[in-house]
């Protein structure tokens, strides 16, 4: 008996191709604007509007691209956007837990949250204190 291996979704499929990234993006920084933590340094996007459209397109690039998707990222490399921010340990691991509380709320299930997980982990060093 021969087994056929069925075809695994890529994570940009699992997360929904770029509807439903675009929709986890507006969520998650909705999340960060109400996070104690992380709130001081994204309210003042709010006050400019096209800079918040702007950041939150790259978002929705970064994700689209590299979970997958045939979108290109026009952003600059992790610690290049993330120079100057002195970014702290405690301000990461809030900005994570907003990102695996909306992928939650998205329904998105336990094994592609574990993948979005590691990858997070994995741009750690790349974002913290640069």
């Amino acid at each position: 008996m021969t087994t056929v291996a069925m075809p695994t979704l890529s994570l940009y499929e699992r997360l929904g191709k770029r509807e439903n990234i675009e929709a986890i993006v507006e969520d998650i920084v909705a999340a960060h604007m109400i996070n104690p933590i992380v709130k001081a340094r994204f309210l003042p996007y709010l006050e400019q509007g096209e800079k918040l459209a702007h950041t939150k397109s790259l978002l929705v690039e970064f994700l689209c691209a590299g979970s997958g998707g045939s979108e290109a990222y026009t952003g600059r490399d992790m610690p290049a956007t993330h120079r100057g921010m002195n970014i702290s340990e405690t301000e990461y691991m809030a900005v994570m837990d907003d990102i695996m509380e909306v992928l939650a709320k998205h329904n998105i299930d336990e094994e592609t949250q574990k993948d979005m997980l590691f990858i997070g982990y994995s741009l750690r060093k790349q974002i913290i204190a640069q």
